[in-house]
């Protein structure tokens, strides 16, 4: 598969493509870490492969810190994720970059969404939500548009008690590409996903609308990511072309999961930063074991990322991880 994304010519909304002919520009990944935690076993996969794709190309790394929600976000988390990242031999070219600086740009972002007429208040409650949207896949919930047809009355009446998140309306299209590890995906946006939230009530800009500004404006080519992430792509995809921005390659690498099956996260303490190096005896430790089980390493040995450089190819990704949503963490 090729490394770069695609997206079929079918009756699906049409990217503004990225090209890739000589003088392109080298690959550029990020780090996009949200400091709400210490990071664990599953962070430092997907980090070690974004790297290494970037790396392997000649390619560089920004670092943005993703904290958008400012009261779980602690300054002793940004501290500590950029000391983890040296230590592990992650090394970054670029920032950090802080979410918390780019407010301007995502009020310009939302403004323009705006003028097109394409995002409406939503006064739903979270349990108003679930009451309404169906599920779909048996996780994500479809919002129904309850709010997207109110008359200007109703949404004076409504704002007198509640302040309003804002959703972008999409259309019944869908937008299909090719993620780099997990194959063909395609989405409906107005079926498997509904119209979305681009501004919370509390006037936080929403992940989807901060990440792809931040893409766009940090000149990243090559997101990297856990697969629990893949749905969203579609709705970053259809953002990106209503802004007029070229979309990155995607690569949705699988989730590291406890025997129980359930995902790693910052509350599995035994899989944070600390107990691995206590269990393993070192970060070069912690690296090769996470390139040994996930098939990075042909064994479980110390290492450095910088010396799986030499057997590391970018276009076997999707090979290694065929029908692979996830590895269990031993």
């Amino acid at each position: 598969m090729a490394w770069e994304f695609w997206v079929a010519n079918m009756s699906i909304i049409k990217p503004h493509t990225r090209k890739t002919k000589q003088g392109e520009p080298p690959v550029k990944g990020r780090f996009a870490p949200s400091p709400t935690g210490r990071m664990h076993a599953g962070n430092i996969f997907s980090a070690l492969v974004a790297w290494l794709i970037a790396k392997s190309q000649g390619g560089k790394i920004v670092l943005r810190i993703e904290d958008l929600d400012a009261q779980r976000s602690k300054q002793r988390y940004i501290d500590a994720v950029m000391r983890d990242f040296e230590a592990l031999g992650l090394f970054w070219d670029e920032g950090p970059f802080f979410q918390h600086d780019r407010e301007e740009a995502y009020e310009s972002a939302f403004r323009m969404l705006e003028e097109k007429g394409l995002v409406y208040p939503c006064f739903c409650t979270r349990a108003d939500l679930h009451a309404a949207s169906a599920p779909h896949a048996g996780e994500r919930f479809v919002y129904s548009g309850t709010c997207r047809n109110l008359d200007s009355s109703q949404r004076f009446e409504k704002s007198l008690v509640r302040t309003p998140a804002e959703r972008l309306i999409v259309p019944d299209e869908f937008v299909e590409f090719d993620d780099c590890i997990q194959g063909r995906v395609c989405q409906n946006l107005s079926r498997e996903c509904g119209d979305f939230v681009v501004r919370r009530s509390d006037g936080a800009y929403a992940y989807q609308l901060a990440v792809v500004v931040d893409d766009a404006d940090q000149g990243i080519t090559s997101v990297v990511r856990g697969v629990d992430l893949l749905s969203s792509t579609p709705q970053q995809m259809y953002l990106q072309n209503l802004l007029g921005l070229a979309h990155s390659a995607y690569a949705h690498v699988p989730l590291l999961v406890a025997k129980d099956g359930r995902r790693l996260s910052k509350r599995n303490s035994d899989a944070e930063l600390d107990a691995l190096i206590a269990r393993f005896g070192s970060h070069r430790a912690v690296i090769g074991q996470i390139a040994g089980m996930t098939g990075l390493a042909s064994t479980c040995d110390p290492v450095a990322p910088e010396e799986l450089l030499h057997c590391f190819d970018p276009q076997a990704l999707s090979e290694s991880f065929i029908d692979t949503k996830s590895i269990v963490w031993e």
